[in-house]
């Protein structure tokens, strides 16, 4: 583990001054697997010990959080869909943020035009075009839900978030630009793995998160740290005091954190806690 130093929001926070911990899921809360450690659970414990908050925010809807709320015993607001939705840990929404239908068919034209396979999240429905189509059965076993086998494109008045799919992982990084470069402002794009580029509403993104929990909780976001390893995590990594990205991460995102942990497969957000956070030798 190592300082990088070149974040570009306001300076690293003192450990005394952090009062909240927001972490992304996949790939730095969770293993590859998606087994939440032992360890993690007691560097989660730790924090609340000290008076510090804990929470999480990622791409997956509210209800495919639950693995990882119910051990941990998250009692603050949740960020499901990126931020599309902020939800209570019993999963009562406390707002959401949706895309419009014009903005979510003009998305859905382009992944196609792209060869890319387009899943929609209407609420809490997880819409796919086929069952048996690529990474369902996979996420489907990561949030412990089933989609609905649905036309792409029906019900577009309620959309929170649309995810991209395809396994060539140059294609999505051309994806991932086209539809920045689309939608402009109207709304945000990202990678959230390399074979995922997720579309939500222009306020739905992860700096987002930590802007809408400094409201929430009345907590400043310089006494926030942020975790995470993909480059959906950097817009929270920048607005928050402090961040720590994973070590598996890509140098870019790396070099956006303020420090860089080990691996999600190596303890990455328990040794990020406890050496940047808890202060331990």
């Amino acid at each position: 583990m190592q300082p990088v130093g070149t974040q570009t929001a306001a300076p690293a926070t003192p450990a005394g001054k952090i009062r909240l911990v927001l972490a992304d899921v996949d790939g730095t809360l969770v293993t590859k697997d998606k087994i939440l450690t032992p360890r993690a659970i007691r560097a989660v414990e730790r924090l609340r010990e000290r008076g510090i908050l804990f929470t999480i925010t990622s791409g997956r809807p509210p209800k495919g959080m639950k693995m990882v709320i119910d051990p941990l015993k998250i009692d603050q607001p949740i960020a499901g869909f990126n931020g599309g939705m902020m939800v209570r840990p019993d999963f009562s929404v406390i707002e959401a943020r949706t895309l419009t239908a014009d903005t979510a068919r003009k998305v859905i034209g382009i992944i196609r035009d792209h060869k890319a396979d387009p899943w929609v999240y209407n609420g809490n429905d997880w819409i796919v075009s086929r069952i048996d189509a690529p990474h369902v059965a996979r996420e489907q076993w990561t949030v412990k839900f089933p989609p609905k086998v649905g036309v792409i494109g029906d019900e577009l008045d309620q959309v929170v978030k649309i995810t991209g799919v395809s396994d060539d992982l140059d294609l999505m990084k051309r994806l991932e630009h086209d539809l920045q470069q689309a939608l402009g402002d109207t709304a945000s794009a990202a990678l959230s793995q390399p074979y995922y580029v997720d579309v939500t509403n222009r306020d739905a993104n992860k700096g987002g998160v930590v802007m809408t929990l400094e409201r929430l909780l009345g907590i400043p976001a310089s006494q926030m740290v942020t975790l995470g390893d993909q480059p959906n995590d950097v817009l929270m990594f920048r607005k928050s005091g402090m961040s720590i990205a994973m070590g598996q991460a890509s140098p870019e995102v790396q070099k956006q954190a303020t420090y860089v942990s080990t691996s999600c497969e190596e303890e990455g957000f328990a040794n990020g806690i406890e050496k940047y956070v808890l202060g331990d030798a």
